[in-house]
């Protein structure tokens, strides 16, 4: 098992827009994919009140790869991402980076 770490960095005012789509749209898609997300967070206190961090479940690299092109080539997808940002572009940037667990810790 690997875990997927996310960030999209939102541009300004932005962020409930971000959550706005994740609750209407992409949760959806990310079922449809079976794309299991572990969590979701925002950052309370730190250096950018701008971001939503989550994390993704996946079996290995070819797993990520396979349904993660699928949900981005989904032309459903696509549109209701468009249509989120009609009004102005949502995110700045995205960062993501793959952890793999460590031996000496299991989890209870």
């Amino acid at each position: 098992m690997i875990i997927e770490m996310r960030t999209y960095h939102c541009a300004p005012a932005r962020l409930a827009a971000l959550q706005d789509r994740f609750k209407n749209h992409t949760l959806g898609f990310f079922e449809k994919y079976g794309i299991k997300p572990l969590g979701f967070w925002t950052t309370l206190v730190g250096h950018d009140n701008h971001e939503l961090m989550y994390l993704l479940e996946w079996k290995d690299m070819a797993e990520q790869e396979a349904k993660w092109n699928a949900f981005q080539a989904d032309p459903q997808w696509i549109a209701r991402r468009a249509e989120s940002e009609a009004e102005a572009p949502i995110l700045a940037r995205v960062s993501n980076q793959f952890l793999a667990p460590c031996a000496f810790f299991k989890p209870k």
